[in-house]
């Protein structure tokens, strides 16, 4: 056993204990952001603003930025270069678009007091439900995606020119 296959546990470990924060976050801040009613006290307010934007920058985006790194890091330290993977990867890009789109509500929501109305949590709660329900089943399935049927002009070279020079070194 190599020194690399002796930190997959733990590495696996950090990335699971990472995801799980991130996750918790995303399904956590939608309904705070639904709490920003105008008709509360302007202390309240405040304060849910404040948990917000501080749990946004300081909890959830590094929890994200830590789970994709250690997910990608296990790729690599696994060699796991098939197509399932490459599905996960893109389930995991739509994890990242609901995190942008939670991150830009906080901040419409703060720079346009009374101007913007905070969404209803359930629409972002199913995305990421659906989402975070595919990737496990895609990690846990592990199915062989190979035989998908695909377009004959993605599988086989054209043998046409980038529409660019490419450098020489």
């Amino acid at each position: 056993m190599s020194w690399v296959e002796g930190l997959i546990p733990h590495v696996k470990a950090l990335h699971l204990g990472f995801l799980a924060v991130w996750v918790a976050g995303l399904f956590a801040l939608p309904r705070m952001l639904a709490r920003h009613d105008r008709v509360i006290v302007q202390a309240e307010f405040a304060q849910i603003r404040r948990a917000t934007h501080y749990g946004y920058v300081w909890v959830i985006t590094p929890a994200a930025i830590l789970a994709i790194s250690t997910g990608s890091a296990l790729i690599f330290m696994r060699d796991v270069f098939t197509v399932w993977i490459f599905a996960k990867l893109i389930l995991v890009a739509g994890l990242v678009g609901v995190h942008a789109w939670v991150g830009h509500t906080i901040v419409a929501v703060a720079e346009t007091e009374g101007q913007h109305e905070p969404p209803e949590p359930l629409v972002p709660t199913i995305a990421v439900l659906c989402l975070v329900i595919a990737i496990l089943s895609l990690v846990l399935a592990k199915p062989e995606l190979d035989e998908l049927p695909m377009p004959s002009w993605l599988l086989t070279p054209l043998g046409r020119q980038l529409p660019f020079d490419i450098p020489s070194r």
